[in-house]
């Protein structure tokens, strides 16, 4: 039952939604997460709402949502916020932003960008060939620009300048000397003079789990011996006015707004310097960086960041300003790469949870008998006597039964069925343990660091249909935190903690890193499962990079999505404007070279000879290999009835 005192204000502020929502995610008076695409309540959408018009055009889980109107949103809000700074310094030249497409290659997501892009002549940035393939057909405005960046082949180099020939700004820009001399040797043979910028190898490194992008260490720029090098080249060849921009990069997701500082003065020194070498340059690229306070915190920790979108506008038209003026340099176009701050909100993944994995049962209260195990009657009186005065020594004593039931049980000295009676006992002692701390919290000045891990280690664990791998790929590898809670029931209090684990056979396979004002939890607040009642959770913030790096882990492969409009005449205020399914089976098995052909020749065979040996009769043999060729179109995901 809930409590009296708990209502949504409680679900708001223990999940932190209305610090990483920023506006875009809160919970309505039903208990359930609402999206405000615009930050205007009265684009509200029941996310509930959502999934249940997903269920009804036969979409199973796990099922991305992508808001679209958020996106146009994010880039409208960027864009405005540098001409904010703009006109509030008198800064004399524009912002020109570009969307680095490596973030998010998905074509409904990059033609969302450019179409609500185009009045700010949105621009893209390219690192491959196939990228700059893509940017090169989707960008026909003669004032955005393309950046190249990334190492370079000729092929590469000739499809850029190809672009050029056309029109286009496109600016290669040169990640080490080589390039610069393959570009000029290229665009003669071509008969197109290049647009060319320098990446810059700055002495500024930045912060956070990305800090190695940038630095005297980075993979990608020129040092100062090659940029005078590059400077003396281009004005040798006659070319000193096809160096257009100066570019640095300091890493994706810079928490500390300080190391942005330092990087864009360092870089406008740069600029500066070369502009008075006889260059024509025009541009100024920041590269990427911009925070996403994935955590609510607003704080310098790495999955945060310790300022907001509009200080960090201010602080780089102000920097590249006052370095500019000292150095009597024309002021640049601005340039930004702000790929994860513009689409990471856009992406909703919500998960099934349809099992629990628990410590004990807390219903199934034991009694010592006579027959017992001794240790399993000293326990059980422990257990009886426990209070919150003797509860520290007490404990102690639970631990050395529990070590001494292991050390008996593997030397066949007890029983199967003793064990069981002291490891749910221990638990129970556990549990009333951390919730008498907890009882007491505001009296007690210090928690036992064993009483904290016991609450960490009393955790279930929920069982999700979904692979870690393939869809939380930056968690797995790097540890990053994503805003993470339940959906629905949050009028409900959640009684449960927990991790979650997904469905591939991995024990990495989990997430047991969430989100905290003050630190990092170890467990989710969640409800109790019913288990006729599917239980949704939300993983959000999930546009960047996430949809592109997954793996596939167990053959787990893409998973369905619903994209979202909002429309103030549909009775809900909004509609689902298309679907696109997840992989097959048979899909994923041709990705990994397994032709779906094949194996069903394979199968018949073993059918065949099964038929012709009596073990199945022709029917019920055609029927399996019907099953079969059915099977290979199903969705890799599980399929979860509760019923319906």
């Amino acid at each position: 039952m809930t409590p009296p005192d708990w209502n949504i204000d409680s679900a708001i502020e223990l999940y932190n939604i209305d610090r990483w929502g920023t506006g875009y995610f809160s919970i309505n008076q039903r208990g359930n997460v609402e999206i405000l695409p615009t930050t205007d309540p009265a684009t509200a959408i029941d996310i509930m709402e959502v999934i249940e018009d997903a269920r009804d055009r036969g979409l199973t889980f796990p099922l991305v949502l992508r808001f679209q109107d958020l996106l146009r949103h994010r880039v409208e809000t960027i864009n405005l916020a540098f001409q904010s700074a703009i006109n509030e310094f008198g800064y004399k030249n524009n912002y020109r932003g570009v969307f680095p497409i490596k973030v998010n290659q998905l074509r409904e997501v990059v033609e969302e960008i450019f179409d609500a892009g185009r009045p700010f002549h949105l621009g893209i940035e390219a690192g491959s060939k196939p990228e700059l393939l893509a940017a090169l057909a989707i960008n026909s405005d003669p004032e955005s620009l393309v950046i190249c960046n990334g190492y370079k082949d000729c092929q590469f180099i000739r499809s850029a300048l190809l672009g050029n020939k056309l029109g286009n700004r496109v600016i290669m820009v040169v990640e080490k000397l080589e390039e610069l001399f393959q570009i000029l040797k290229v665009s003669k043979e071509m008969g197109v003079e290049p647009m060319i910028g320098l990446r810059v190898r700055l002495q500024s490194k930045g912060a956070g789990k990305w800090a190695t992008s940038g630095g005297e260490n980075a993979k990608f720029g020129l040092s100062t011996a090659d940029l005078v090098r590059a400077s003396e080249t281009l004005r040798a060849e006659g070319l000193a006015h096809c160096l257009k921009l100066v570019h640095f990069h300091v890493g994706s997701q810079v928490p500390d707004i300080g190391t942005i500082k330092r990087a864009v003065r360092e870089a406008a020194r740069f600029y500066s310097k070369l502009a008075k070498l006889g260059h024509d340059l025009g541009y100024l690229d920041v590269g990427g960086g911009l925070g996403v306070d994935y955590d609510g915190s607003n704080t310098a920790f790495d999955s945060s960041a310790n300022y907001t979108l509009q200080e960090y506008a201010r602080d780089v038209i102000y920097n590249i300003m006052d370095v500019c003026d000292s150095e009597e340099v024309p002021h640049p176009i601005v340039i930004s790469e702000s790929g994860r701050a513009l689409v990471a909100h856009h992406s909703v993944l919500i998960v099934e949870a349809f099992g629990a994995i628990e410590k004990f049962d807390n219903g199934n209260d034991a009694k010592a008998r006579q027959d017992d195990h001794k240790l399993v009657r000293d326990i059980l009186d422990i257990e009886k006597n426990l209070t919150a005065s003797n509860r520290t020594e007490m404990l102690h004593d639970a631990q050395e039964i529990k070590e001494q039931t292991l050390s008996m049980f593997n030397f066949g000295l007890m029983d199967l069925e003793s064990k069981a009676k002291v490891e749910q006992s221990y638990w129970r002692i556990a549990a009333r343990i951390v919730k008498l701390f907890q009882e007491e919290q505001d009296e007690v000045e210090y928690v036992p660091d064993e009483v904290k891990e016991l609450e960490v280690a009393l955790g279930d664990q929920y069982v999700c249909n979904f692979s870690v791998f393939q869809s939380l790929l930056d968690h797995w590898a790097l540890g990053q935190l994503f805003p993470v809670m339940p959906i629905h029931r949050l009028a409900e209090e959640p009684t449960r903690h927990a991790t979650l684990v997904d469905i591939t056979c991995d024990s990495d396979g989990k997430v047991s890193k969430f989100i905290d004002l003050q630190d990092v939890k170890e467990t989710l607040p969640v409800h109790t499962l019913k288990g006729d009642e599917p239980y949704y959770i939300g993983f959000f913030l999930m546009g960047a990079y996430q949809d592109i790096m997954g793996d596939l882990h167990n053959l787990f492969g893409r998973v369905n999505e619903a994209h979202v409009f909002l429309d103030e005449d549909e009775e809900d205020g909004f509609y689902i404007e298309e679907t696109i399914e997840g992989s097959t089976i048979g899909e994923v098995l041709s990705m990994t070279q397994w032709s779906q052909s094949d194996l069903i020749r394979r199968f018949k065979k073993q059918v065949d000879a099964a038929i012709k040996s009596d073990r199945l009769k022709p029917n019920e043999g055609m029927k399996l290999l019907t099953a079969y060729e059915r099977s290979l179109k199903n969705y890799t995901y599980l399929h979860i009835n509760y019923g319906r």
